[in-house]
């Protein structure tokens, strides 16, 4: 099954062929770029299971896609450090080694809940990301992607496409997230709810744990391909490939590809 997602509903490019016959041959065609491409954000939601207030950033993330649509807010639940549950014979557990790498490098293990915001200045409480969304979306676009997937016999293969707004050098990052887990988790009431609902789970880094290389010039495209062998208690249709291109500066661009149309 197939699915394709285009990161905005624009003309990725348009070409001019200049009429007059005295120009030289090297300038008839001109790159001219998007005038109205929109940056999207990517929110690294750094939680466990057992952290108490991770329910409210949760909360917030939610609020944020509605105001602002899932396709400008791309949200990732980084489970990792001591607060998240690797699970037992009773309970589902979603910690991951690749969460705890993150937790670790990013220094956030014993401050949960926090959050990266287009991994933009420094990860930060729930009540700043509102205004970080904001700021990362008034930004111009520099990069344009495209995500397509195609899943047969548990394997997804993964097409990423991008395209160089401006001239680009970085690493494209791919990750396999999964929703509507259910699955114990500590609420800011003391509680434990058992069947409390997590969405966009990190389960996986498709191309290692921090990407690889992506260089673009402007008006330059280029895709990058991938395949990646789906764990057997993944449920398929409730997952989503999240691709995006980062560098020193930041995150540049990123965009979500649900990896079937099934619906639960």
């Amino acid at each position: 099954m197939r699915k394709s997602f285009f990161t905005f509903h624009i003309s990725l490019f348009a070409l001019v062929l200049a009429a007059c016959s005295h120009i030289d041959e090297d300038e008839r065609l001109i790159y001219v770029p998007p005038v109205d491409a929109t940056r999207a954000v990517l929110i690294e939601d750094f939680t466990g299971q057992r952290c108490a207030n991770c329910p409210n950033a949760a909360a917030e993330i939610a609020r944020l896609q509605e105001q602002y649509g899932h396709e400008t807010v791309v949200a990732v639940a980084v489970h990792g450090g001591p607060l998240a549950f690797a699970g037992n014979a009773r309970n589902i557990g979603l910690s991951t080694p690749l969460g705890d790498e993150y937790v670790e490098h990013w220094g956030v293990a014993n401050t949960l809940p926090k959050g990266y915001v287009n991994r933009r200045g420094t990860p930060s409480n729930p009540e700043q990301w509102g205004t970080l969304v904001r700021e990362a979306t008034a930004l111009p676009a520099v990069v344009e992607l495209e995500a397509t997937t195609t899943v047969e016999a548990g394997k997804v293969s993964i097409a990423v496409r991008a395209l160089g707004l401006e001239t680009v050098s970085g690493k494209l990052q791919v990750w396999l997230t999964e929703s509507g887990i259910t699955a114990m988790q500590s609420m800011p009431d003391g509680t434990t709810n058992r069947e409390y609902v997590h969405n966009h789970v990190l389960r996986a880094a498709v191309n290692g744990a921090w990407g690889s290389d992506i260089r673009l010039r402007q008006g330059e495209f280029a895709t990058q391909e991938f395949e990646y062998t789906l764990a057997d208690d993944w449920t398929e249709a409730n997952m989503a490939v999240v691709a995006f291109v980062y560098d020193d500066s930041g995150v540049l661009q990123v965009v979500e590809a649900k990896l079937t149309d099934d619906k639960n």
